[in-house]
């Protein structure tokens, strides 16, 4: 027996957190009874409904993605554009992107049907790394660098303490290389920030996600995340919320 808004968060459709809130609505039914208390339990043989809608338990899985350049960060595009979700074969489960990169944003992405893990991974409380190269316009200085290190205002509120540095510069064609590691995930959070320091981005590729990093993958291929990875993440996440 497991807790009811586990198994909902399991199956993808929401994150545990959402589904306690669905519970407490009373939209979710076992064995055709509404169940509106948290704490309750359900096995897998039980039949469990939300909305209406009988959930399939999948297995959860965890991908690992090099995100190439033009495509969408989700699993259906109204504009007919590509999407994440175009790059994994041999995959029945619901998968979805945890988090997202901008259309011409490349590098990796994961993706996944577990919403605990999604949440996880993206909320801020758990300061999960994610280490960016950037190519910007402009010769990038210590003191650009020192506001970045320090935090600078985005869409009004400051971003936390960053790590920074030049990888290389070019004076002939004004531009530098910067990796830059942050802790949030806000909406295009990584460019605004150079671009409060007086360098916009003209290329943007994420490189790691804590430990995590590409390998020997290219643009568009993808593999799956192992048993010890997936438990350490969730071991940075959790110490990284009680510190």
């Amino acid at each position: 027996m497991e807790r009811l808004q586990k198994l909902i968060a399991h199956a993808g459709i929401v994150s545990r957190r959402k589904a306690e809130e669905l519970i407490v609505e009373g939209r979710v039914k076992v064995n055709g009874v509404v169940v509106n208390t948290l704490g309750s339990t359900a096995s897998s043989k039980d039949t469990i409904e939300v909305d209406g809608v009988p959930i399939y338990k999948e297995e959860p899985r965890y991908i690992l993605l090099y995100k190439p350049k033009n495509c969408i960060s989700a699993v259906a595009d109204d504009k007919g554009r590509p999407v994440v979700t175009d790059f994994i074969h041999g995959i029945n489960e619901r998968i979805y992107p945890v988090g997202r990169l901008d259309f011409d944003t490349t590098g990796l992405l994961l993706l996944t049907n577990d919403g605990d893990f999604a949440n996880a991974m993206m909320h801020p409380k758990f300061t999960i790394s994610k280490t960016y190269i950037s190519k910007v316009s402009g010769i990038v200085g210590k003191e650009a660098i020192q506001k970045l290190r320090y935090g600078v205002m985005v869409d009004g509120k400051k971003t936390s303490k960053a790590q920074a540095k030049v990888i290389t510069v070019n004076k002939e064609k004004q531009t530098s290389i910067v990796e830059l590691t942050i802790h949030e995930g806000w909406n295009h959070q990584v460019k605004k920030m150079f671009e409060a320091v007086g360098h916009p981005v003209f290329k943007l590729k994420r490189e790691n996600l804590a430990f995590l990093d590409l390998g020997d993958l290219n643009p568009g291929e993808w593999r799956e995340l192992t048993s010890f990875e997936v438990d350490k993440l969730v071991k940075i996440a959790n110490e990284n919320q009680n510190s």
